[in-house]
């Protein structure tokens, strides 16, 4: 076991939050390690995210401390020119991660003041350990892909996917493909297989507020002066007289405001870029959640079974910080989200 020199800041993950913080420290001229587990910095962005992917925010509200977009850039970035930020963002605050670092463990040592971080170094297989006075936990939302367990699911004969495997829609023309998950990922990636020819069908479990961009924007900014509950308000009164009643596809608003969700449960709203249109034109088929598998043929909560060649798990993630974060449960809950 080797024991690397103490920096007094220790962060765990190169995505866009870790890289923030590096180059808050850089500026400050606070001394750093930052540790990531992939071989590159933003890995979900540049290895498991699908083509069409774009920031479903407006650019100012997107962009990292200390380094505007450049003026070229549209309002809504692509992911193409987000990576392109991204790395600029490394070389001009010459950020340099330790790839390939797998942390273990994080543990507070009450008689040195510091964090006790220990990684496997991938390449070496050996474990490293890592001290300093502070600990920035950046490992993100995004940790570990999720795929549930699903009675018969191993009887399945085609491919079984996970959003971080998908690229584009075009190898489905013509198959029959079903999405599981009704969040972002799994509303573009429905939208994505149907441009493309693909007979689609998504299954929506849980209540969904569906809201465009620009009411987005809008509530954004008005969150700035006015009460949470005021804009919850308003935005569920835009969507209601765009997207009017959703129940008929099989789709319903939850009790609760979309910003509410956000805060209080990290459920984000579905930001809608022209999936809802296929919907409604019956193009993409909501089903409602899935009861087993047999063979090719998926059953659902309503009783009925419909056969596919393809099921792409939009399912999320989960996170594995409170795995590796020894902090006696004061600063994640069960979930392991602080």
């Amino acid at each position: 076991m080797q024991e690397q020199q103490p920096p007094p800041v220790v962060i765990v993950g190169a995505g866009p939050s870790g890289l923030a913080t590096a180059a808050s420290l850089n500026l400050h001229s606070i001394p750093y390690i930052i540790l990531e587990r992939e071989d590159c910095s933003a890995s979900l962005w540049k290895k498991y995210s699908y083509d069409r992917l774009h920031l479903h925010l407006d650019k100012q509200f997107c962009e990292l401390p200390h380094f505007p977009f450049p003026d070229s850039y549209p309002r809504f970035i692509s992911k193409e020119q987000f990576i392109s930020y991204l790395d600029d963002y490394v070389s001009h605050f010459k950020i340099t991660p330790l790839y390939r670092r797998c942390v273990e463990s994080a543990e507070f040592d009450e008689e040195t003041g510091k964090w006790i971080v220990k990684a496997r170094n991938l390449g070496s297989n050996e474990v490293e350990v890592f001290k300093g006075r502070f600990l920035a936990v950046a490992s993100g939302e995004a940790c570990d892909p999720y795929t549930p367990e699903i009675q018969g699911l191993k009887s399945f004969p085609g491919l079984v996917l996970h959003s971080t495997q998908f690229r584009n829609g075009k190898a489905f023309t013509d198959k029959n493909v079903l999405v599981v998950g009704s969040g972002n990922s799994g509303m573009e990636i429905a939208m994505d297989l149907a441009n493309h020819g693909a007979k689609t069908s998504i299954i929506v479990r849980s209540p969904v507020h569906i809201l465009s961009r620009e009411m987005v924007y809008l509530g954004l900014n008005l969150l700035k002066y006015i009460p949470v509950n005021v804009v919850d308000s308003l935005m569920i009164m835009l969507s209601k007289l765009v997207y009017r009643d959703l129940s008929k596809y099989g789709i319903s608003r939850p009790k609760e405001g979309p910003f509410f969700m956000k805060v209080a449960y990290g459920k984000y709203p579905v930001f809608d870029v022209g999936t809802y249109s296929k919907i409604k034109s019956r193009e993409i088929q909501v089903l409602p959640a899935i009861s087993s598998i047999r063979g090719n043929e998926v059953v659902f909560d309503n009783g009925k079974a419909h056969a596919f060649d393809t099921i792409v798990f939009c399912t999320g993630f989960k996170r594995s910080t409170h795995i590796w974060l020894k902090e006696d449960g004061y600063l994640l809950n069960d979930d392991g989200i602080p």
